[in-house]
């Protein structure tokens, strides 16, 4: 039990050290995620994507293996261990169930969400003091992802209505995240699960944006002269008189006792007031 504290700051600097180099590697692999969902597939882009997969095994397994307590690690990364495992089901293509399982949509969906999750503790952790600048990078993140996704579970060759391109369904989730939606909605059930979640998101990130922008329209009003709220001037100005006149307080404190004890000093009796009788 005593060691466990070390092996956390152990695990929280080996975490640090690696966050510029995953953080890259994640960039790279929602690059292809979209790629391979919008159709395009090659040797190149499965190489890499392999690669990048392997690094992110050795990763998590090196983290995981520092972790004092495994239950608590997975409880917080449960979501990253699915991701990386689902790309294994294709190793196993011999095993007529796991060749089935891994044909399925559902797989995908999985791995669209896995990534997502990727993208966004990268995110978190490169933009944590900036608040906007970290939702804004999540907000075209899960566009980029989720229209990827759309156009792999919704093609118009497939789903009568379904997007014809990756332009459609870019414009698609655009306007599903601003809750403004359009007349087309999801057929399959992967597709729809997708919009829920991107709904779901949607609906957090825009009251989260009308409260920065209310709070922006606010400040610029409080700086007008004539504004009915205070501003960040106002305020200072109003502190700077309160620290005056507490100055002002102090010193005439200070003289008043400093004349008192003059006085006391020269054989003037103090009396309470009313108590005073002429010599």
């Amino acid at each position: 039990m005593a060691d466990e504290p070390k092996r956390w700051r152990t695990l929280t600097r080996l975490e640090e050290q690696l966050h510029t180099p995953m953080l890259v590697l994640s960039l790279v692999w929602l690059v292809i995620i979209v790629l391979q969902l919008m159709g395009t597939a090659n040797t190149v882009l499965a190489g890499v994507a392999t690669v990048i997969w392997i690094l992110f095994i050795i990763e998590f397994a090196v983290s995981f293996a520092l972790a004092p307590s495994k239950v608590a690690y997975l409880k917080r990364n449960w979501l990253t261990a699915i991701a990386l495992i689902i790309p294994a089901l294709r190793l196993f293509r011999a095993v007529a169930a796991l060749r089935a399982l891994s044909t399925l949509r559902g797989v995908q969906l999985v791995r669209i969400v896995g990534t997502a999750n990727r993208g966004m503790n990268a995110l978190r952790h490169s933009l944590a003091r900036r608040q906007f600048g970290y939702v804004g990078g999540m907000t075209l993140l899960v566009v980029a992802l989720g229209a990827a996704g759309m156009l792999y579970f919704e093609p118009a060759k497939d789903v009568g209505g379904g997007f014809k391109s990756y332009g459609d369904s870019l414009w698609w989730t655009v306007m599903l995240l601003t809750t403004i939606g359009s007349q087309y909605w999801p057929q399959t059930s992967e597709g729809r699960i997708l919009a829920v979640l991107m709904s779901i998101y949607g609906l957090a990130v825009f009251g989260y944006i009308t409260a920065v922008l209310a709070s922006f329209f606010v400040g610029r009003d409080a700086e007008a002269a004539d504004a009915p709220v205070a501003g960040a001037d106002d305020i200072r100005k109003l502190r700077e008189e309160i620290s005056a006149l507490r100055k002002a307080l102090e010193a005439r404190e200070a003289d008043d006792h400093a004349r008192q004890h003059g006085r006391d000093g020269m054989g003037v009796r103090w009396a309470p007031a009313g108590s005073l009788r002429r010599g």
